[in-house]
Formats: structure tokens, C-alpha cells, sequence
């Protein structure tokens, strides 16, 4: 089981370290570190490459990668990788895909306020085009210790089953109990009503899942709850989120085959979440020769 780690020399490297090693701890997995040398491009700040700026530059990238390996615990296995591309996140991507990773950790940009989420630009390239899960840190992520439970949320629209089939095994492969989310944005109308209408659709979702029934909906390891407020917003702040959670999310309608698309609404969700999120490319499977621990 391995992990790629987007690592940048700065605040958000450090968070996606520990989220990396929060993770790998609660199943086992190896980490794999990895720094992007950008190519030379007439489109860089340094063109054409002055003489010896190729060596001092990829001197000094060894050197901040050798820092972030340090941040990693020693019973986490990790490994640093160093490679050259025009686009940070298509270096990545192409990483995750080589090195078979089953998560690709980065983390937000040092702007977001409260360990809320602010998206930079590697990461919007990420979160609308990655192939494998694509696992996002909180600004300010510093915990360590083993991820204790897995909220998955579920939307209305068609790929709804894909989504909690996914959870439904990340769950069962990391030994966590499992909690299915509904949001509702209440308006004018009846609210009892929306919110019963939405915790009807999670069992509905459960019914014509494979491997869940709705009864078993009702075991205690898996939890349902339904957040709802004036906004999807007020919805996702009003949830009881625990101390070490991450919230598994998957793809808008928009994404290609096997790709992740990050949709309107979890953009929102990101604006309030105070926990890790993981966003699954749409149609997304588990290899099937990955060793279910």
C-alpha cells in the first residue's frame, strides 16, 4: 500500500506530511514523497537556464526534500522522488499512476483561514483532472495519530451508489466505523419534511448499493445522519465532527471516466469542512490485486 505525497518546501507540505502519516498509520502503508523540478520553458522566470542554475537548483530540492522526509516518523516507511515537469500536477499525477498509488495527499494554500481550505492552483489542477483519490489537508494540519472515522457524503444525483460502495470499503480496509451524510439546505418550505425525505434517500442509495444492505445501516458501526441549516454551509458546520475524521466525497456528473471533477457543491462543503476531505474520481475501483488489509 502506498501513498504519494505532493510535497512543497513550505507550510502546506508540512500539513500533507501529517495527514500522509495519520493515514499510512491506520492501515500500513508506505509513503512516497515527491517534488517537481520544473523543465526548462521559455515560459520560466530563468530562460535560457543560466550557466550551473540547473545544479544549484536541483541541490537545493534534494535538500528541502530530505526535510520533509525528515517530518516523517520512523515507523511510517517513506521515500523521497524528485521529478522534472512543465506542470506540478500532471508530474503528480503521472507519479501516483507509476508508483500504483492507491492516495494522492497534498495540502491547502497557507491562506485559508481557521484550518479551513483555500485551493491554490496545483490543487485545482488536481482536483479537476486526477485519476486516483486525491486526499486534501486542512491549512494547519498537525495531527498524527491514526484517522479514527470516515464520514461519506451523499448527493441526490445519479453515481450516489458508486460513492458509498467506495466508502464502504476504505471503511472496511482501515477497520473504521463508517458515517453516511446527507446535507439539506432548508428554504421556505417544510423542513421536517426535507429532512426525512433525505434521510429515506440514504437508505434508498443503501438498498440499491452492492454489498450494504439498509439493514445494515442500522449496525452501530455504521452511523446516518442528516446535516441541514439555511446553507450547505450552516449544514457541514452543524455536523459533530471528530477529533482525527476525514470526509470522502466523490466526483461531479461533469467528470470523465476514471477522472476526478470537483463539483459546486463540494466546493461549498470545502468552505465550512474543519476535517480532511478525500474526492474519488468518478466510476472509481480499488485494484484488484491490492491486498485488502
Amino acid at each position: 500500500m502506498r501513498y504519494v505525497v505532493g510535497y512543497a518546501a513550505n507550510a502546506r507540505g508540512g500539513d500533507a506530511v501529517n495527514l500522509a502519516v495519520a493515514l499510512a498509520r491506520r492501515q500500513g502503508a508506505s509513503l512516497d514523497l515527491v517534488m517537481v523540478m520544473p523543465e526548462d520553458s521559455p515560459y520560466n522566470g530563468v530562460y535560457p537556464p543560466v550557466a550551473g542554475f540547473g545544479d544549484i537548483l536541483a541541490e537545493q530540492i534534494s535538500h528541502w526534500i530530505d526535510e520533509g522526509l525528515a517530518l516523517v516518523p520512523d515507523d511510517v516507511p517513506a521515500q523521497a522522488h524528485i521529478r522534472r515537469g512543465e506542470s506540478e500536477a500532471e508530474a503528480l499525477i503521472a507519479a501516483a499512476e507509476e508508483l500504483g498509488a492507491e492516495l494522492l495527499v497534498i495540502g491547502a494554500s497557507s491562506s485559508g483561514l481557521f484550518k479551513r481550505f483555500s485551493i491554490g492552483s496545483v490543487a485545482s489542477a488536481l482536483l479537476h483532472a486526477a485519476t486516483v483519490p486525491v486526499v486534501l489537508a486542512p491549512s494547519g494540519y498537525s495531527r498524527t495519530d491514526p484517522i479514527t472515522r470516515l464520514t461519506c457524503a451523499l448527493g441526490t444525483r445519479a453515481g450516489a451508489e458508486d460513492v458509498l460502495r467506495t466508502g464502504l470499503e476504505m471503511a472496511k480496509r482501515r477497520c473504521l466505523p463508517l458515517r453516511l451524510v446527507s446535507l439539506v439546505a432548508l428554504g421556505q418550505g417544510d423542513a421536517t419534511a426535507s429532512i426525512e425525505e433525505a434521510r429515506a434517500h440514504l437508505r434508498s442509495v443503501a438498498e440499491a448499493s452492492q454489498g450494504l444492505a439498509a439493514a445494515d445501516l442500522d449496525k452501530p458501526e455504521i452511523d446516518v445522519v442528516v446535516g441541514h441549516g439555511r446553507t450547505i454551509e450552516d449544514a457541514v458546520d452543524g455536523l459533530n465532527w471528530k477529533k482525527g475524521e476525514i470526509l470522502l466525497i466523490g466526483s461531479s456528473r461533469l467528470a470523465q471516466n476514471k477522472s476526478i471533477f470537483l463539483g459546486s457543491t463540494a466546493n461549498r462543503i470545502l468552505r465550512a469542512l474543519p476535517v480532511p476531505m478525500i474526492v474519488v474520481p468518478r466510476n472509481f475501483e480499488f485494484p484488484t490485486n491490492e491486498v485488502t488489509k
